[in-house]
């Protein structure tokens, strides 16, 4: 036996006890002649104490730390004051009788204890050193809880957990595929799952009524700072028989227990999560994932300038948000213009309130007496006002702009709220976007969504128009999750095709097991996938995602641990029939 109790076990009521610890030496200090080392595993840390004359002294003096040792002592009090309340073994120590090395460290990239700031790429290559450091290791402790959690939860709620394959066939919506050549199969692929979205609607259409499945998930897209590049894990979900209200009550439960049961101190704002649709969040925040903790708005105020002589606002969209500054410098607006510029734009349009109530700034000076009127009463402006503006001929770069703009303000005058989770349902997105460089309709969202209004609304509605049953959950301006009510009538999946461009022939090609299926009886269904990765980040308090993920890429999507990708053998290559060519 290598081991009576672990490093985070004992107390006082193990006192006189003979145990035998075994972990890492995390720290080595000599006091009064005596050693004292800090012995470390997954569940805490005990000091143990080895006396001048003890035969391991030598031994333990000379050890490098991260060596891996087994100790034997005797339990003791830490009387006289001595406890360290920091530690869950703080009231006791160890004296030891004797000490073996079970595997030597040498000399460390860098320290694990006292944690100091590392580089991300050496923490990222030496990550199994990282993660015995406290910070590191509470997060995926952390991460193992909340997936323990979620599956009681589902089952509670009488979901069944399946495994879907993770070789598929490639889709030709959505994100870059991870591609897998396949050697019985000269020129075919595989291709890794960007989610399990057809084999859950099959399973809908086999007849299971609730499915749910920690998924693993592979997209090749870039790395931010929410968006780990490559794999993710999301907790799939779908339902049978099932309206959009029934899946929000589904997710509200599991979330607003998970929430809850791991952030009891940041209260979750409202239940049931308002609803929001998606053209009043691009209008009211800019962004179809609205932090609700910022207070600012937006607000259009194109009518006040439909007859404008402004250059800059004329026969363009304006939007503009109004915001309580008081006293500024002339670098705060400064800085706030360079800030839109490296957005792209050109600038950004403001007037400030004086203490008299008239309009001062570089725009107060060419508005009408019918603008002024307008903004003053319509904003309702008081003293220490500012509004700030932003026009174009494109909706979507008004929104991108001042959603920024918005996010921005409420950063730096520090009005965003901090111990609180807000959540949101968007709803209503659209079901098509036109692609102004391929010059046609396509999907905007999920392809397989339900049209409002059905076969009628996309046979009589101009495409633009025809909304979805699709539906994100945003928690503090962060997307937790995409879902969407299921298209489950062929006739209806012929029709979206086609106004998306695809004939029958393609499209009974390239989705042949999902069309195929639902002429055999599908039932109305839906799901959702929250994303486990950013529930933990939310929890945990992560700004970054690779913070609470075990053996994270890097922002350019490497494992500088195991170097990979990396370059596969000529034979390999020959035996999978593939010739690399030079990208020209």
């Amino acid at each position: 036996m290598l081991r009576t109790h672990t490093c985070g076990e004992l107390s006082r009521v193990h006192v006189g006890n003979e145990v035998q610890l075994s972990g890492w030496l995390r720290n080595r200090r000599e006091h009064g002649g005596v050693m004292f080392v800090d012995l470390a595993d997954q569940f805490g840390i005990t000091q143990c104490v080895i006396a001048p004359d003890n035969s391991c002294f030598e031994d333990a003096a000379s050890i490098s730390k991260e060596t891996v040792i087994s100790i034997k002592g005797v339990v003791v009090d830490r009387d006289g004051g001595r406890a360290n309340a920091a530690l869950s073994t703080g009231e006791i120590e160890i004296q030891v009788r004797s000490l073996e090395i079970l595997g030597s460290a040498t000399a460390l990239p860098f320290p694990i204890s006292p944690n100091v700031t590392v580089a991300e790429e050496l923490r990222l290559k030496y990550r199994y050193l990282d993660l015995r450091r406290d910070s590191v290791r509470r997060n995926m402790l952390l991460r193992s809880k909340v997936i323990a959690s979620i599956r009681r939860r589902m089952w509670a709620l009488g979901f069944e957990e399946f495994q879907t394959p993770t070789l598929t066939a490639s889709s030709p919506e959505g994100a870059r595929d991870y591609v897998v050549p396949s050697r019985r199969f000269p020129g075919k692929f595989y291709a890794l799952p960007q989610a399990p979205q057809q084999f859950k609607q099959l399973l809908m259409i086999a007849g299971f009524d609730r499915y749910f499945q920690i998924a693993p998930c592979y997209r090749d897209e870039d790395s931010r700072a929410d968006r780990s590049p490559g794999e993710f894990y999301q907790l799939d979900i779908e339902m049978s028989f099932v309206e959009q209200s029934d899946v929000f009550n589904v997710v509200e439960d599991v979330l607003a227990g998970l929430f809850t049961e791991f952030r009891p101190d940041k209260p979750i704002a409202q239940l049931p999560f308002p609803q929001i649709s998606y053209a009043e969040a691009m209008l009211t925040y800019g962004s179809d994932k609205p932090d609700l903790r910022n207070p600012l708005r937006i607000v259009d105020v194109s009518t006040i300038f439909d007859k404008t002589d402004i250059s800059f606002f004329k026969n363009n969209v304006v939007r503009a948000i109004k915001v309580q500054l008081g006293q500024k410098p002339r670098s705060f607006f400064d800085d706030l213009q360079v800030f839109v510029k490296n957005l792209g734009a050109n600038g950004l349009g403001y007037i400030t309130v004086s203490s008299t109530g008239s309009l001062l700034g570089p725009i107060a000076k060419v508005l009408s007496e019918s603008e002024t009127s307008g903004l003053t009463g319509g904003l309702e402006l008081g003293e220490g006002d500012a509004v700030f503006f932003f026009a174009d001929k494109e909706e979507r770069n008004v929104c991108k702009i001042l959603g920024a703009v918005r996010t921005e303000l409420g950063t730096r005058l520090d009005l965003i709220e901090s111990n609180v989770f807000k959540f949101c349902w968007i709803t209503d997105f659209p079901f098509y976007e036109f692609n102004v460089e391929k010059n046609k309709i396509e999907f905007s969202h999920n392809p397989f969504s339900m049209p409002q209004g059905g076969l009628e609304s996309l046979a009589t509605s101009h495409p633009l128009d025809v909304k979805a049953f699709q539906y994100d959950v945003v928690c503090n301006g962060i997307e937790l999750s995409s879902g969407a009510i299921r298209n489950h009538r062929p006739d209806i999946m012929y029709k979206a095709f086609e106004i998306a461009g695809y004939s029958k022939e393609e499209l009974e090609m390239k989705f042949a097991g999902m069309i195929n299926a639902l002429k055999f009886g599908a039932p109305p269904h839906g799901g959702i996938a929250p994303g486990v990765d950013r529930i933990v980040m939310l929890l945990a308090d992560e700004p970054n995602i690779r913070e609470i993920i075990l053996f994270p890429l890097n922002q350019n999507g490497e494992d500088l641990m195991m170097n990979a990708p990396s370059p596969i053998s000529d034979s390999q290559l020959r035996e999978l029939g593939l010739l690399i060519k030079a990208r020209g």
